[in-house]
């Protein structure tokens, strides 16, 4: 039966009655991914920030598919489903359809949600499905032992494409952005204080969520972002973006991105060249013309934009459809089961 209640929104305020920790979200199964994994940073921040929602761990679902990424579930100590190859948001819209109450989360490799699982990623998100969808990155199919992904650099070698891949990646952000998620946002797997307050603020959105994380996959595919991830070079690669700030980077904060007509451009400041010249970060844009923009940019023409791209706030669809059903139920009555299946055309199979 499907709850007709919608859930309060959640508060860091909830969080100061319910008192849990990181252990508490520790399931007793051993972690098992290859050792120097980018997964275990990620497991690692994801439990340190369930506390902050205040949700009690009976009302929190973590909802995976096929690939190495799929295993997180097994180590949240809460309710979870390994479900199939690229169907955890087919589920997780099922689940939220039938339980609103319940903070779903979808765990997800960029093989698993951007080849077989594309087609359901969309419409999870142009439907606002209030999930939240973290999608691990590392540019290869590592469960199957290195096969290029739909993410994988153009000529990558991998074992599926030996001569290098013919096939020009898809770039996750701007497909999220192109189906209209209403949050959208990128962080990297060793950075672990940047992508908790990643995952903290996609936790408190009402909607549907798309983080993607850069994440290494030291066995098949190493340093797939070292060159602009290392701590040495970050600060002049990344682009670190905060709402209302302009876009400034780099170690001595001395450069900045404007526009040339449509067009991004990175600029020296000084000579001329001042913060007001430099282009300010709208998460709260309803137009996602500025967050498609940056999900474009990328290493060595730009600084690799990570953050929160686009934050906004639309009915999502299980409110849409418990407001549906209680429209419906006063307009025309609750209604009869029997008598609906015994209505209209009917027939006798002998």
């Amino acid at each position: 039966m499907t709850n007709t209640t919608t859930p309060a929104p959640l508060s860091p305020e909830n969080a100061a009655v319910i008192k849990l920790t990181r252990k508490d979200f520790a399931s007793d199964q051993e972690v098992r991914w290859c050792p120097g994994c980018g997964d275990y940073s990620i497991l690692a921040q994801t439990q340190k920030t369930m506390p902050e929602f205040g949700v009690p761990k009976e009302n929190i679902v973590f909802i995976s598919g096929i690939g190495c990424s799929g295993r997180l579930p097994y180590y949240m100590n809460t309710y979870g489903f390994h479900t199939i190859h690229g169907r955890a948001p087919t589920l997780a819209t099922g689940l939220k359809a039938a339980r609103p109450e319940l903070m779903v989360w979808v765990i997800t490799g960029d093989g698993d949600a951007l080849s077989i699982g594309g087609n359901h990623v969309l419409h999870a998100m142009r439907k606002n499905v209030d999930i939240k969808l973290i999608m691990f990155n590392n540019r290869i199919y590592g469960l199957t032992k290195g096969q290029a992904s739909p993410t994988s650099e153009f000529g990558k070698v991998t074992k599926s494409t030996p001569a290098g891949t013919i096939d020009h990646p898809v770039s996750p952000l701007s497909v999220a952005l192109a189906a209209e998620a209403t949050f959208v946002a990128r962080s990297v797997d060793t950075h672990t204080e940047h992508l908790q307050g990643t995952l903290e603020r996609a936790g408190f959105h009402h909607g549907s969520v798309f983080v993607e994380v850069l994440q290494n996959c030291n066995i098949f595919n190493d340093g797939a972002y070292r060159e602009f991830t290392d701590r040495e070079v970050r600060e002049d690669r990344m682009l670190v973006l905060e709402h209302g700030q302009p876009m400034i980077f780099g170690k001595d904060r001395d450069k900045g991105i404007r526009l040339r007509g449509l067009h991004p451009e990175v600029v020296q400041l000084g000579h001329g060249i001042t913060e007001e010249d430099l282009v300010v970060h709208d998460e709260k844009a309803e137009d996602p013309y500025l967050a498609f923009m940056l999900s474009r940019m990328w290493w060595p023409d730009f600084p690799v934009p990570v953050g929160v791209l686009r934050n906004i706030e639309r009915p999502t669809h299980d409110q849409l459809m418990v407001d549906q059903i209680a429209s419906e139920v006063a307009r025309r009555g609750p209604g009869d089961l029997e008598a609906l299946l015994a209505s209209g055309d009917t027939w006798v199979v002998k």
